[in-house]
């Protein structure tokens, strides 16, 4: 699911709710459940992730250390003494496991930051793995560059064990193709994880645009639309704007919530 709107309309305000991180002090109404559940019944922090659009990483661990610090921090550690109850089980009830996905298992509970295959994995679609051991470092110590911290960032979200991701404006800094491909794998990791991701882009490009299932646009704090991606512009049309031949989708949708470039329409 996307997030569109322009600056200032509340995407990032909207997910800090849907992730429990607002202000404290700040008035509430309404209630945010997670499959009927309210925030007092469980951990949010621990069901749900937020990406900000800022990159705060400690300067002088390698993306390597950065990842795995960040999976120990979110709960995942060596699982080796449930792997044995499990195999110890499988026997005595005469279970024999698919080899695959047994070896799967084996390899994502092996402890150690130079062997988890899952951080391999991460590395690996986020363009990370070349640079893997090299220190991400600030504006004292020479590191790499602000696109490849903002691949940083999504990283440490993508790596625990969170079932809702909230991502916010995560293509700040990284080219088109980038952008594309890492919504790509997101895009795969819900429908076979059954996962549940909210990603706020300003004005993402066509071929990004059609690879999510449903659209939230957001206009001065209220939404406008949420639905399937499919049906955003017949329900524009049916209020009588229309998306003029060869325009792109995500362009339209900014400008004919914009007051200034609505009259076009």
């Amino acid at each position: 699911m996307t997030l569109l709107g322009p600056p200032s309309s509340g995407k990032s305000t909207l997910m800090r709710a849907l992730s429990g991180k607002l202000d404290k002090n700040l008035k509430v109404s309404g209630n945010i459940t997670y499959c009927g559940h309210k925030f007092s019944e469980f951990c949010p922090e621990r069901t749900s992730a937020y990406a900000s659009q800022y990159d705060l990483h400690n300067a002088e661990m390698t993306v390597r250390e950065t990842l795995y610090f960040s999976r120990l921090c979110l709960g995942i550690g060596s699982r080796y003494d449930k792997l044995i109850e499990i195999s110890r089980r499988e026997h005595s009830a005469g279970i024999k496991p698919d080899p695959e996905i047994d070896a799967f298992m084996k390899a994502t509970a092996m402890q150690g930051q130079e062997t988890n295959i899952i951080i391999d994995v991460v590395l690996k679609v986020l363009g990370l793995d070349i640079c893997a051991d090299t220190i991400i470092g600030d504006e004292m110590i020479r590191g790499f560059s602000g696109g490849q911290m903002k691949r940083v960032t999504t990283g440490e979200m993508l790596i625990g064990p969170a079932r809702a991701l909230l991502m916010d404006e995560i293509s700040t800094g990284l080219d088109s193709s980038s952008t594309f491909h890492i919504i790509k794998f997101i895009s795969h990791l819900v429908h076979i994880m059954n996962e549940t991701v909210i990603i706020s882009l300003l004005q993402p490009p066509p071929e990004t645009y059609n690879l999510f299932d449903d659209i939230i646009l957001l206009s001065e704090g209220y939404i406008v639309y949420h639905g399937p991606r499919e049906d955003i512009l017949d329900f524009f049309e049916a209020s009588g704007f229309r998306c003029p031949p060869r325009k792109g989708v995500a362009d339209f949708l900014q400008e004919v919530t914009s007051k200034k470039d609505q009259q076009q329409y």
